[in-house]
């Protein structure tokens, strides 16, 4: 692996919880103050570190003298209040000493696929980035239930990435990289040190979960691998249970890089076609279709009819004419105001709403054009 950390300037890293527990003596503190000093170090040089710990529960279920085996979930649920606040704590104490101020994230599923709530996690995790603080992120495991959490930290980390435009994700973990086999079960293994691209050979390549303490595996890391690498974030597995993980990685340890797949803007087109169920839809003429081929905004005037109740932020359709779809985008307004603007001219919304209201119906920035569109310009298109 040849690129090491040079060139990343905001890092996002996954601690799992088999490096921060130990089921018989509890949390790891040194190994905690190493990474510390890594990301102090890392922070003075002007990187902005985002950490995704997991540990909550295992800790819990240790300060709590919880049996060993599966819990319940109201168990894991109490573990995970218990165990929070004793790893926040520990972390403000030891990155407290390097000058870092820290704060507590606590995420549920909704918040990075419901809109508003990923634009209202966004903007509080960016204000503290932007005061010199150090987001510690968890999924609220006091409140998720199965049906409703990610499961895991490897995805929500990667999420995060996604989310807040990261450059590199990276997965401390406690293996150093991707295997042609889990080497557990396969001597003959081979580590691959390089990922050009996630193809269904890497994910076959694939085990299971290691541990009681962990729930994720390596299909999970591959699972966030596609999801970081598809937003434009490289990623890097590797073994973190020796000191100074993040500066192992710097001087070559084992690992196994994947390289990024696109960039922020393709990566957030991605996230609005992919991750978003339509709630409603817009009819437009065949005007403003060779407009959005062309790469322009949706404007009120080429809106014929709006179908479906939808709210400010929603992903809508946008289908031609002839009846196929063509786009899919964030609207600006309501369904009720979209009705009322549809087919007028930009000077006249303001009076058909009583208010100034927003020149685009979706921004160019919030659309998304479908493959069968076939815009001019190929950066639109979704591959």
């Amino acid at each position: 692996m040849t690129d090491r950390l040079e060139g990343y300037g905001r890092i996002v890293v996954k601690i799992g919880s088999s490096l921060l527990v130990d089921r018989e003596s509890g949390l790891k503190r040194t190994w905690l103050e190493s990474l510390g000093e890594d990301i102090a170090r890392l922070s003075g040089e002007g990187r902005q570190i985002l950490v995704v710990s997991s540990g909550a529960i295992a800790l819990g279920r240790k300060l709590l003298k919880m049996p060993a085996g599966p819990l319940r979930l109201e168990e894991s649920q109490a573990a995970a209040a218990v165990g929070q606040i004793a790893l926040s704590r520990t972390y403000s104490e030891i990155l407290g000493r390097h000058g870092i101020e820290t704060g507590q994230i606590l995420l549920t599923l909704g918040d990075t696929e419901e809109r508003r709530r990923y634009l209202n996690a966004r903007a509080t995790i960016s204000t503290l980035l932007g005061f010199g603080a150090l987001p510690v992120i968890n999924e609220n495991d006091t409140v998720a239930t199965s049906e409703i959490r990610y499961g895991d930290n490897d995805r929500l980390a990667a999420r995060v990435a996604t989310m807040m435009g990261a450059d590199l994700l990276i997965l401390l973990s406690d293996v150093d990289g991707l295997y042609t086999a889990p080497p557990a079960l396969d001597p003959a293994a081979r580590h691959i040190p390089l990922v050009e691209r996630i193809t269904p050979e890497i994910e076959a390549m694939a085990g299971a979960a290691g541990s009681e303490l962990s729930r994720g595996g390596m299909k999970t890391k591959i699972d966030a691998g596609k999801i970081a690498t598809g937003s434009g974030a490289a990623m890097i597995i590797t073994a973190g249970d020796r000191l100074f993980p993040l500066r192992a990685i710097e001087r070559g340890e084992r690992a196994t890089l994947f390289r990024a797949a696109g960039n922020p803007v393709t990566a957030r087109k991605r996230w609005i076609a992919g991750h978003l169920g339509s709630t409603g839809g817009l009819v437009v003429d065949a005007g403003a279709v060779k407009a959005l081929c062309a790469g322009k905004s949706l404007l009120p005037a080429g809106i014929v009819s709006v179908d479906g109740e939808f709210r400010r932020g929603d992903t809508i359709a946008v289908t031609g004419p002839d009846g196929h779809r063509i786009a899919r985008g964030l609207v600006a307004y309501d369904a009720v105001d979209a009705r009322r603007i549809a087919g007028l001219r930009s000077a006249e919304v303001a009076t058909a709403l009583g208010y100034e209201g927003r020149t685009a119906m979706i921004h160019r920035d919030d659309l998304v054009m479908e493959a069968a569109a076939e815009p001019a310009d190929e950066s639109l298109r979704i591959a």
